[in-house]
């Protein structure tokens, strides 16, 4: 799976705040919207109240490797937000890790589990 397939246009980002399913967790909220697709598309979120430049690009990398991690246990067909929380700057990787795949899971996009 090419893990590379973002998300980048405003209306893509509101169009999954507004009609797509959430799950919250401490580090992070994910957002998803069963496309179609046969790829998936994901976004990350990263405010401006978490920091400046430095900090806000290192979490954004930390997102992106835990999905490129992490992909390959997804079901296809969906396109996902991944947006940031303020517990996600001093949080260790392991913990986001499992806070995303407890996120994904409660969502039911993890292969083999159904909701």
């Amino acid at each position: 799976m090419d893990f590379r397939v973002t998300l980048k246009k405003n209306y893509e980002f509101r169009r999954l705040y507004h009609k797509g399913k959430t799950a919250v967790t401490p580090y992070l909220v994910v957002y998803c919207l069963k496309t179609g697709r046969s790829v998936n598309r994901v976004g990350y979120t990263v405010s401006t109240k978490l920091g400046k430049a430095v900090t806000r690009n290192r979490i954004r990398r930390r997102l992106r490797e835990i999905y490129r991690l992490n992909a390959d246990k997804l079901v296809c067909g969906t396109d996902m937000v991944i947006v940031a929380r303020s517990a996600c700057i001093s949080g260790d990787f392991a913990k986001i890790e499992k806070a995303f795949l407890h996120a994904c899971a409660e969502l039911g996009l993890v292969k083999g589990e159904k909701k």
